[in-house]
């Protein structure tokens, strides 16, 4: 298959990849429609229905390009926030971000410090921009936040990556705990805290809004893309330093928000009281599935996000018989950590209750299945 043959070194050298398998190519190589997506950690309760209003008005003028100062989405975080807007920076998505943040920091064969199986897009943009990776193990299925810290000093590395509450495991560390280890970082690091499931995870997890606003190194990346039910919006933020903020106006996309996104994400922000319902729903799928786990002799990890890593009690092969023969016998889509020692768990993410009741009547018989193939 012929190429253009002037593409940089780098990019000639790196693999062409896709960070996950989508639910649709899975369905189009098994030629089995899903019947219940619960691997890709979006929000089956979807938007509320003031936010789908809203979306319906906006699609009218979508022959007009959004604003590319984001202005009336900023002003309504900073609100909600309590920050000056200066503070905010607009995305696509905390993916979109993270290649962005990237690009600002790391130049070929620069050091990255992240957790050894943690979100591996941030890998993905990393490795694009030339950067060298530098793991860390996690501990007790959490990320390693001594092991990160020595890390990031052996190697004077200007960039660190740490989700808290964490993807894939669903553990999180206190908000006392980042703040020390936020101040303990060189002045030359920039730390990124991914924050995706920040409305799903309880108090204590989250840092006060204003503990970082006086440090430059620190971003705090979001997303309208869990709770809010905006997946497929693409809209995300960061939060960090006036100066920090604007770094991203160099380098990012001004007309790349979508305009329909946009007036969605101001709507959701609005409508705190969905946000409350759609969490508490959130909660109870996530007991919900820690029970049919339990029942089927599997082990669910405490979890502060929208799904819940059960240790399914063996190693990667018996977790993969696991995920694959419910997509193959029941159409029913999960997904599973990507390394050792992370890999003996499924993930499955929270949904509404007919999911729920899908994946307690196939389990069972998933688990007899591969019992009887020993």
């Amino acid at each position: 298959m012929s190429a253009f043959t002037r593409f940089t070194p780098l990019i000639q050298s790196l693999p062409s990849t896709i960070p996950f398998v989508g639910p649709e190519a899975i369905e189009r190589q098994r030629g089995r429609a899903i019947a219940a997506r619960i691997g890709a950690n979006e929000s089956g309760f979807g938007p509320a229905e003031s936010v789908v209003q809203a979306m319906r008005e906006a699609a009218t003028g979508t022959w007009k390009y959004a604003d590319p100062e984001n202005h009336d989405l900023k002003q309504a975080l900073a609100t909600r926030l309590g920050v000056s807007a200066a503070n905010i920076a607009i995305g696509e998505g905390i993916d979109g971000l993270l290649g962005q943040i990237v690009r600002l920091v790391i130049e070929p064969g620069m050091p990255v410090v992240t957790s050894f199986g943690a979100y591996p897009t941030f890998n993905y943009h990393v490795v694009g921009h030339g950067g060298r990776l530098v793991t860390v193990p996690y501990v007790g299925d959490r990320e390693d936040l001594d092991g990160l810290l020595a890390a990031v000093k052996k190697e004077n590395a200007p960039l660190v990556y740490f989700a808290n509450p964490d993807n894939p495991m669903g553990s999180w560390w206190g908000a006392e705990r980042i703040v020390e280890f936020a101040k303990a970082l060189p002045e030359t690091t920039l730390f990124i805290l991914d924050e995706a499931y920040c409305e799903t995870a309880p108090a204590e997890a989250l840092p006060a809004t204003d503990a970082f606003i006086d440090m430059p190194n620190v971003v705090r990346t979001r997303t309208f893309s869990k709770a809010y039910g905006l997946a497929g919006s693409r809209v995300g933020y960061v939060i960090t330093t006036p100066g920090t903020a604007q770094a991203f106006d160099k380098i990012r996309n001004h007309f790349g928000m979508n305009r329909i996104g946009v007036a969605a994400a101001v709507a959701a922000l609005a409508d705190q009281d969905y946000l409350a319902t759609v969490t508490a729903r959130i909660a109870g799928s996530r007991e919900r599935i820690a029970e049919i786990a339990g029942h089927n002799g599997l082990s669910p990890l405490v979890s502060a996000t929208n799904f819940v890593a059960i240790d399914c009690g063996r190693d990667a092969v018996y977790a993969r018989a696991i995920v694959d023969t419910l997509m193959s016998d029941h159409g029913i889509f999960i997904r599973m950590p990507g390394v050792a020692p992370l890999n003996r768990c499924i993930r499955v993410s929270t949904g509404p209750q007919a999911e729920m009741v899908l994946l307690e009547a196939a389990l069972p018989n998933v688990m007899a299945k591969l019992a009887g193939g020993q």
